[in-house]
């Protein structure tokens, strides 16, 4: 069962990408939305998993 849901748009002005973070996944409207500042969707999607497992580990840690 997802909790939240992770969505790369891009951007039409400025041509990159930004994340749309949905919560509850099935939301109408994204909870958070980052500013445009990726290359591509991979990218931005590697830099959320990255974010999460850094704040799970911090998190952890503790």
């Amino acid at each position: 069962m997802p909790l939240i849901r992770i969505e790369p748009v891009r951007d039409e002005r400025s041509g990159r990408y930004f994340l749309e973070i949905y919560n509850p996944h099935d939301a109408p409207a994204p909870y958070v939305t980052t500013e445009p500042r990726y290359q591509s969707a991979a990218a931005a999607e590697n830099d959320v998993v990255a974010i999460l497992a850094a704040a799970a580990s911090t998190a952890r840690n503790s």
